[in-house]
């Protein structure tokens, strides 16, 4: 343990730190960027944007008719904001639909249950329903020591608890590995469907969909369905009581061969380094069961707006601000990583990028990943975004959001605005996803701290790129 000597030895030289790495903005800069913030506030036109995506598109499952319909929208929207370019780059991946499910408890008593196949899901075999007797899971743990073949015949069914809500969204790794990698162990230990509590914070009858992890390339031949939280509380009860469950499920559930997807890309050129690019965006895609304004359609709408601000200002930024609106995210990031690839030999010119994909709740901290000569500069920008009630985190945050992740792996810088996602995980992947839950002012509070930030990165003279790893 550290002397009381040392740890004040240590915290002056954090001090003295802080105290050389001080960079004030250039006050026309400055001006500008809060100029900014304030139209941001007034403005109505990132609610715009996801109400017209969720009303005229809908729900946009990857891969789907409803993408591509998506995609239009993005380059029709695009075209008549203020973007200087508009451009559609496609890609090719498998499709999996949802089709159609039913759970039914149907021993000791009947009761419908409500339930979602999860993404990557089988279907019954030969269309006929399964019938089976459940065998309790408390946990996903107890789940991967069932032995080889110990569940023939049988559903397992992996309890769990409710996410507890956060602002950070804490919990939800822990709590995804049921949906993620349970159908693995069901399958291995022969059982004739997966059922699992739905990875989500709320305490109504809505399941939550999502997709699960592949296993070499191979996926699920079984029915993996989630259901809500309160019929896994029934299920639990009844298992407590001692009673003798069955469920009979029916699913068409499956993957339908390639089908093509996109990234939507809009650009407004740099007046100075148009080479040099900053990138925001959200992804466009979401599931089915909403019409996923929650996830994502208000990170598209926010940095679309961010965007569109500052293209409306007297002349161009020095850099070029790019936002993608990234295809097939819900399925494992495939847009981003087909971005990363396609544009491999340009990443060393992306100078930042971070993505909006936890929600429309207010922006409460910033954090950042950049090399250590610009942290002066971040905290400056960060101080500038303090009158919006957001604190600033630290200088030790890799990441950006899930998009960004492959960009990053490639060295690109990343910020993060961090949302508050206190009942995010009510929502997340719900048929309650739609346009209701968005607060148009918390909205507006994300395009101002968007807009100032993404302004500041690309005028200021600052190289964020070359972090020395440790």
């Amino acid at each position: 343990m550290k002397s009381i000597a040392a740890l004040c030895a240590t915290a002056l030289l954090a001090t003295n730190a802080m105290a050389q790495e001080r960079y004030e903005i250039d006050p026309d800069l400055a001006d500008s960027a809060r100029g900014l913030i304030q139209e941001a506030l007034e403005s109505d036109l990132s609610f715009d944007i996801v109400e017209s995506l969720t009303t005229e598109v809908g729900p946009r499952l990857a891969g789907s008719e409803a993408e591509a319909r998506a995609r239009e929208w993005g380059v029709r929207t695009g075209a008549a904001m203020s973007f200087d370019r508009v451009s559609i780059e496609e890609f090719a991946m498998p499709f999996w639909e949802r089709g159609e499910m039913n759970i039914t408890m149907t021993a000791p008593y009947e009761m419908e249950l409500h339930g979602t196949a999860l993404g990557g899901s089988g279907r019954s075999p030969r269309m006929r329903a399964i019938n089976s007797e459940i065998v309790y899971f408390r946990s996903i743990h107890e789940l991967t020591s069932a032995l080889d073949g110990s569940l023939d015949g049988m559903i397992a069914f992996v309890d769990g608890e409710p996410m507890v809500r956060s602002q950070t969204g804490a919990g939800y790794g822990a709590a995804n590995q049921r949906r993620r990698i349970g159908w693995q162990h069901a399958e291995r230990a022969g059982a004739r469907a997966l059922v699992v509590r739905s990875v989500g914070s709320d305490s109504h009858r809505n399941p939550h969909t999502g997709m699960m992890s592949s296993d070499e390339g191979d996926w699920a031949e079984i029915p993996v369905i989630a259901i809500s939280n309160p019929d896994a509380d029934h299920l639990r009860r009844m298992h407590q009581s001692g009673q003798t469950v069955d469920l009979r499920i029916s699913s068409t559930a499956g993957w339908r061969g390639e089908t093509m997807s996109g990234n939507v890309v809009l650009d407004v050129v740099g007046r100075e380094l148009p080479d040099e690019i900053v990138l925001i965006g959200g992804h466009l895609d979401s599931w089915d069961l909403g019409t996923g304004a929650i996830d994502d359609g208000s990170g598209v709408a926010i940095t679309m707006a961010a965007a569109e601000l500052i293209a409306r200002m007297p002349e161009r930024p020095r850099r070029t601000i790019r936002v993608v609106l990234f295809g097939a995210e819900e399925v494992g990031l495939l847009g981003a990583r087909a971005y990363a690839q396609q544009h491999a030999a340009e990443l060393e010119n992306h100078v930042l990028a971070t993505e909006s994909d936890f929600g429309a709740g207010t922006i409460w901290q910033f954090n950042s990943y950049v090399n250590e000569e610009a942290n002066g500069a971040i905290s400056a920008i960060g101080r500038l975004l303090e009158p919006l009630g957001i604190v600033f985190g630290n200088h030790n945050t890799p990441g950006g959001g899930p998009d960004i992740i492959p960009m990053a792996a490639q060295g690109v810088p990343t910020v993060r605005l961090a949302q508050n996602g206190m009942d995010y995980f009510d929502l997340h992947h719900t048929p309650d996803d739609t346009l209701d839950k968005i607060d148009p002012e918390a909205m507006a509070q994300n395009v101002a701290a968007y807009a100032a930030m993404v302004y500041l990165a690309a005028e200021m003279d600052v190289e964020f790129r070359g972090r020395d790893e440790d």
